[in-house]
């Protein structure tokens, strides 16, 4: 396979590829199934403090973890939109793929039936024959005025990575005036794909870090690859939603430019390609869509 040619640019990949969303405090959480309205609540509970006082200047709360072959991360967050709006249109496949093209690796997203089909590959222009295809099977699991949960899961993806558990959960606050969202992801990997990540974290990548502070530094390695993907998928997230009070036409100008800015925030971290070039970027990828 070309994954094995290339080792380092396919750990790149990897290192960001797998979304969308979203990512579990464990992976035992990203693996079961969804959470309680009432157990929601309590999460959000405990963590309502450290939100409030979220180093971010967002409300939110990014966490991970590496235990043996599995990887998961979470980011929790209260978004100032109306829950019945969050309920909306987060579970549409279609919003679900307009989120996922605001990243800079996706090339493509289609909706075909219960399933969103995803190409994903470099940070600059690509042939789609170029990309991976990932197949993510879209599981609604609960939608009420009380609670909404949605989980995306694909058995494998590229590099011997397998076992993807994305998972979408929020509760209204404030007599749904404010949503609370819970963001969870996991994967496993294969032999294959732990040592070239490993080789890529030591090598290429050795500079490229997370959000997780340990002493004076930024928590680096896979962890930190989670934690950047974490914060990308929440920032598409947020700049689809605050998107919707433009004027239809206006609406996909506004969340590339949103959520590039918003990206930009956390150049340390985050920073991948210039602003024009992230632009023509997405409209030719868009195009290409059809859209």
């Amino acid at each position: 396979m070309a994954l094995f040619a290339q080792p380092l640019q396919s750990t790149f990949l990897l290192s960001r590829v797998f979304l969308v969303a979203v990512l579990a405090t464990s992976a035992a959480l990203a693996h079961a199934g969804p959470e309680s309205a009432h157990a929601l609540r309590e999460r959000h509970a405990q963590l309502a403090t450290q939100i409030e006082r979220s180093p971010f200047k967002r409300p939110l709360v990014v966490q991970s973890s590496e235990a043996g072959n599995a990887l998961s991360g979470s980011v929790d967050a209260v978004m100032p939109q109306p829950y019945a709006l969050a309920r909306e249109h987060l579970q549409q496949p279609g919003a679900l793929c307009e989120i996922l093209m605001l990243q800079v690796n996706t090339k493509q997203c289609v909706v075909n039936g219960r399933e969103l089909v995803v190409h994903i590959g470099r940070k600059n222009d690509q042939p789609l024959d170029e990309a991976y295809r990932v197949a993510f099977t879209v599981q609604p699991q609960a939608s009420s005025d009380e609670h909404m949960a949605l989980l995306l899961s694909a058995d494998s993806g590229p590099f011997s990575t397998r076992d993807f558990r994305i998972r979408l959960q929020a509760i209204p606050l404030d007599g749904g005036q404010r949503t609370y969202l819970h963001l969870g992801y996991s994967y496993g990997m294969g032999m294959a794909a732990k040592l070239a990540m490993q080789g890529y974290f030591a090598t290429a990548g050795a500079s490229k870090v997370g959000f997780t502070r340990t002493g004076d530094a930024y928590i680096g390695g896979m962890r930190g690859a989670i934690e950047r993907n974490t914060m990308r998928y929440y920032l598409a997230i947020e700049a689809y939603l605050a998107s919707l009070s433009a004027p239809a036409p206006q609406q996909r100008k506004e969340r590339l430019e949103r959520w590039f800015n918003a990206t930009e925030q956390y150049a340390r971290q985050l920073h991948e390609v210039e602003r024009n070039e992230y632009l023509a970027m997405k409209q030719r990828e868009f195009r290409r869509l059809g859209a």
